[in-house]
């Protein structure tokens, strides 16, 4: 991108960024949805170009590149919202975009996980999950570049309990975990397999009929039963995609196991369940407890934190620990 004669001043930054010519070449050519705003360096400030919505002309659309080639072409902040939505449809583009603040990347993280999951425990089909897989690639490769960028995503756990909600929370809190417990040292490969896995470990909930999954009153035994049976139900449609590796299996089936014994489906404990599996049950616990149930209200996070480190029975303190340590000290 060619410099800009004279430096573009706090207060504009502030207020805008700057628009990569990767991305304003993945919105409509003649019809952006966004406001537009040029740099003027005779007057040192920006001037609207094009409002949102508004049919462009050829000359405008080349006029509009140059300026993005310029580095003086802008779009609001205020505007985040559309755009956000945009990149969360092609998501790799916030790999490209060094306009973006570290937060809004993980808003856009957020709503884009949102939409793919959804998407995908609707359909549960290779189609759909080729969406979804590319998408979570996008993230470890984000991470990969600084593992610490995992603590913006981990401030924005949602509170509004559903599967989709639970799994994008899981997916974030399962990864900081990882990574805050190996204290950034996951070679790539491994990162990817345990993100996969941390986002669908509870993908077998999508096969278990909603009327039960949003029962407020008390399950009956045979409710209870079928929620029982969702890590098998996960299981045999990880290997029907292929991904029945290691840590995805961990997760699907060791995720409600407890290191007394009193967890399902196999009632394993604590020698014969995984590292992985022990840190997914602390993610997955957490989560659930954080966000409002149908049956009970959320903690605040630090006291489910609290929680989970007090029932050392049944939840691994190396991982439980590392939440409380991080709520206590504000860290998150």
């Amino acid at each position: 991108m060619a410099a800009v004669k004279s430096p573009i001043p706090d207060n504009v930054t502030e207020e805008y960024y700057q628009i990569s010519q990767e991305i304003l070449v993945s919105f409509p050519k003649y019809r952006p949805p966004l406001d537009f705003f040029r740099f003027r360096e005779s007057i040192a400030t920006l001037e609207p170009f094009s409002r949102k919505g508004q049919r462009l002309s050829n000359q405008q659309v080349e006029e509009l590149a140059a300026l993005c080639e310029q580095g003086v072409l802008f779009v609001a902040r205020s505007d985040h919202p559309i755009y956000s939505t945009h990149i969360c449809k092609q998501l790799d583009l916030v790999l490209v975009d060094a306009n973006l603040r570290e937060a809004e990347i993980a808003d856009i993280f957020i709503k884009a996980f949102n939409m793919r999951l959804e998407a995908f425990f609707d359909q549960p089909v290779q189609m759909v999950f080729d969406a979804l897989y590319r998408d979570i690639m996008v993230l470890t490769e984000y991470l990969a570049q600084d593992v610490h960028r995992i603590r913006a995503l981990m401030r924005r756990l949602q509170t509004k309990h559903s599967l989709v909600t639970h799994s994008v929370n899981c997916g974030v809190a399962g990864l900081w975990l990882l990574l805050m417990w190996r204290k950034g040292d996951v070679k790539r490969r491994e990162l990817d397999r345990s993100a996969m896995a941390a986002f669908l470990h509870d993908m077998g909930m999508c096969k278990i009929p909603s009327f039960i999954t949003t029962k407020a009153l008390p399950l009956t035994q045979e409710e209870r039963g079928k929620i029982n049976t969702h890590p098998g139900a996960g299981l045999k449609l990880a290997e029907k995609l292929g991904l029945a590796y290691d840590e995805m299996k961990q997760a699907i089936v060791e995720h409600h196991e407890r290191l007394d014994g009193s967890g399902y489906p196999r009632r394993i404990s604590e020698g014969d369940i995984s590292n992985f599996g022990k840190l997914m049950a602390v993610a997955d616990s957490f989560c659930a407890m954080i966000t409002d149930r149908p049956y009970a209200t959320a903690m605040p996070p630090k006291d489910a934190a609290k929680a989970l480190l007090d029932d050392g029975d049944r939840y691994d303190s190396r991982f439980a620990r590392l939440l409380h340590t991080a709520f206590v000290s504000s860290e998150l």
